[in-house]
């Protein structure tokens, strides 16, 4: 028996496995740096079942033969751990988009393709055990390409249905991604990694229809190729999960009185930018608001605009409002905007003390070098 196919893939696996240990270690490990606990969780979750459980199933139903009911039974499963898989990458990718916003069509239709492709799977005929040869002996070391599992034709209908809806849908999103993202290089990095992904799914697509085990060790072996890219693009780029969901416009910083005692503007804004009349309306409101109700516990902490939410952080202690221009108010921004202002209080707390009387003079050049503290917390946005 040939066993240079098992003995490759068997150290594929051990390879995969040890990088998506060492990611699942380093997300917990740095878990703030994933912008939200929430990201970091679905992350580490996505990483165990993906890069542990269902490879290690898939290992198990085509390179170690057991049993003829406990390999597929173990095909089965594994299966199912990669559909699970793909719900919480498309959940990622939502976020990407939108933080903790899932359109509810894909996100629907997905389910209950996922749905029926369990109930298909749990029935006693969805799948039969092919070998090229007689039954190996227990716990022996297969020769991958002797052994072959064959769908009946619902669940193989349902299977491709669902396949290339969710490879579609990744597609999809990954280019709205690229597209609205400013930082092209985080964009383009997910984009290239999405088509690799689609080119696996092929290759799993062509093992249903055409039969022949290459396309799924090749199949496997580009899955684990993009996934060992997208857990090193975790490890090495866990910013990307503050930069493709937001664009951050301007920081401002208004003192109660209505002085403005700082501003910063990212780059070219145009295309994004409140028109003049508009925003000098919002700056009117936001006079208001600190004048009248800065030390009141119902406040206005988002104005949305059709192209921006202006998102309002209060400090009563010091008398000032943190207000930041984004394309969208979610906890990564209020995070960035917690972060500076702890900064800035600790940096400033003296004067901003100094200057809570509203008859007293207020010199904004003191503030001038607040530039340091809104690059430090905002430099991805630069």
């Amino acid at each position: 028996m040939n066993y240079t196919l098992s003995t490759s893939l068997i150290v594929g696996y051990i390879l995969i496995l040890i990088l998506s240990s060492y990611t699942v270690i380093h997300i917990f490990r740095h878990r703030n740096e994933y912008s939200t606990i929430l990201i970091a969780s679905l992350n580490i979750t996505n990483t165990l079942i993906a890069g542990l459980l269902y490879s290690t199933l898939f290992i198990f139903s085509v390179v170690i033969f057991i049993s003829y009911d406990i390999n597929i039974l173990l095909w089965k499963i594994s299966l199912v751990t990669g559909f699970i898989t793909l719900l919480f990458t498309s959940i990622i990718y939502s976020f990407f988009n939108q933080y903790k916003k899932i359109k509810p069509f894909p996100f629907i239709y997905f389910t209950l393709l996922f749905g029926l492709l369990v109930g298909a799977l749990a029935t006693p005929d969805s799948m039969t055990l092919i070998f090229n040869g007689p039954l190996p002996p227990m716990f022996s070391v297969m020769d991958p390409s002797n052994i072959y599992f064959e769908f009946n034709i619902a669940t193989s209908i349902v299977f491709i249905l669902f396949e290339l809806f969710i490879t579609i849908n990744f597609l999809y999103s990954a280019a709205i991604i690229y597209n609205k993202t400013k930082n092209k290089q985080e964009g383009s990095t997910l984009l290239l990694n999405t088509l690799v992904y689609s080119i696996s799914v092929i290759m799993l697509l062509l093992y249903i229809t055409v039969k022949e085990t290459i396309y799924r060790e090749i199949y496997i072996v580009i899955l684990w190729v993009s996934s060992f890219a997208f857990y090193i693009m975790l490890i090495k780029k866990p910013e990307m999960f503050f930069i493709l969901p937001n664009r951050i416009y301007s920081v401002n910083i208004y003192h109660k009185s209505g002085i403005v005692l700082y501003s910063y503007n990212f780059g070219d804004t145009t295309d994004n930018k409140i028109e003049s009349a508009r925003w000098g309306t919002i700056l009117i409101g936001l006079n208001h608001i600190l004048n009248e109700f800065i030390d009141k516990t119902d406040k206005i902490d988002v104005i949305q605009t059709k192209k921006s939410d202006i998102v309002v952080r209060y400090e009563n202690d010091y008398g000032y409002a943190l207000v930041v221009n984004t394309n969208q108010k979610n906890e990564i921004v209020e995070n960035l905007m917690l972060g500076f202002s702890k900064d800035f209080n600790s940096k400033y707390k003296n004067k901003l003390l100094d200057i809570q009387d509203l008859n007293r003079l207020i010199n904004i050049s003191e503030f001038i070098d607040i530039k340091e503290l809104v690059e430090k917390h905002f430099h991805l946005y630069k």
